[in-house]
């Protein structure tokens, strides 16, 4: 039977002094700490992110979220010479883009924008969520063009404007199909040197793809976390990898997710303890009293209060060890969020 507490958005707030949120990232991925916890007996240890490589088995499966950032923020200038900002969310066609912007009176329908000497958008269709559709218009290479005049698109937290350096380090080493606007922080961590003794190991490591959205960001605002309406987000697995996890899974294998992005396509494909092949959008929320079929260890940053993702790893590792491990991390000074240091759940 659920526990009525377990489904109350308050349930879910710890204090986090504000100097512990990481505005930058370490200077090497793979420095970070690592907090250990063992989800069956709730014992804590404490690490740095390479000895992920003692904590995995040779027989474990490791999976990664493939998707890459995309440079999502766009400044530009009206005719009238009015400054706007317009971030991308979603490509619907190979020219129309669903968009949020800024200011958005002055973004009416019919309203141009030129963002450099080679790229411009009009703002075609105002959306039922109150974004609007941007057709964008350009010379040469888009993605080419993106790279150079796109900003990195940092989340809330971290108090600072995007540099150029942010487009390498808010990005894993494995990124490779555009179109999050926010990395699946979890995997920031590793570098390819690491990945390559991981699989001298004999760990397999296969990748999925979801493309975060900026929906990863928003608290939950209902008190009853179970009205709360999830975010979708576009996530594919192969028929391949589906195959060998299915395999992995009948063998005894442990499969270690690398995020909550992960987790959450791996569950979202999930039927009596199988996993499918397919793409689709998923809005699969994950709180306490939700089964996890497929995933048996995490690898994951540190959480916001009163978000999703707080609940993922709250339901994957038991309410009680999740408000213990992160009373610890705050009195050990553990870095957290999307820069910040990570935390293992085996």
């Amino acid at each position: 039977m659920q526990k009525t507490f377990l489904t109350k958005k308050s349930s879910y707030w710890y204090h986090l002094p504000p100097e512990l949120i990481a505005q930058y990232p370490k200077d090497k991925r793979s420095t970070s700490r690592l907090l250990s916890l063992n989800k069956n007996t709730g014992a804590i240890s404490h690490h740095k992110f390479t000895d992920i490589l003692e904590l995995l088995k040779p027989s474990d499966v490791l999976l990664l979220n493939r998707t890459k950032v995309i440079p999502a923020r766009l400044f530009g200038r009206k005719s009238t010479g009015a400054k706007v900002e317009v971030f991308l969310l979603n490509q619907k066609s190979d020219k129309i883009w669903e968009c949020l912007v800024k200011p958005g009176k002055r973004l009416r329908v019919g309203s141009e924008v030129e963002f450099s000497d080679n790229l411009s958008g009009k703002i075609i269709e105002h959306t039922e969520d109150g974004e609007r559709l941007v057709e964008f218009d350009w010379q040469g290479d888009f993605w080419k063009i993106l790279e150079k005049t796109g900003k990195t698109p940092l989340p809330p937290y971290i108090k600072r404007e995007s540099i150029e350096k942010d487009k390498e380090t808010y990005q894993t080493v494995y990124a490779q199909e555009r179109g999050s606007v926010a990395a699946p922080t979890a995997g920031l961590h590793f570098t390819n040197e690491l990945l390559n003794k991981l699989q001298q190991k004999g760990i397999e490591i296969l990748e999925v793809l979801l493309h975060v959205g900026l929906g990863t960001f928003q608290v939950v605002k209902t008190e009853d976390i179970q009205n709360h309406k999830m975010h979708s987000e576009f996530c594919r697995i192969t028929e391949e990898t589906a195959k060998k996890i299915n395999i992995a899974k009948s063998q005894g294998r442990r499969i270690i997710a690398v995020g909550t992005t992960t987790t959450r396509t791996l569950e979202s494909f999930a039927k009596n303890g199988k996993l499918s092949s397919g793409s689709h959008w998923t809005d699969i929320f994950i709180y306490p009293g939700k089964k996890i079929q497929i995933v048996d260890g995490l690898i994951t940053n540190f959480h916001l209060p009163h978000s999703t993702l707080l609940m993922l790893v709250s339901a994957f590792a038991g309410y009680e060890n999740i408000k213990k491990v992160y009373k610890i991390a705050v009195e050990e000074k553990y870095r957290f969020y999307s820069y910040g240091d990570a935390m293992v759940i085996l």
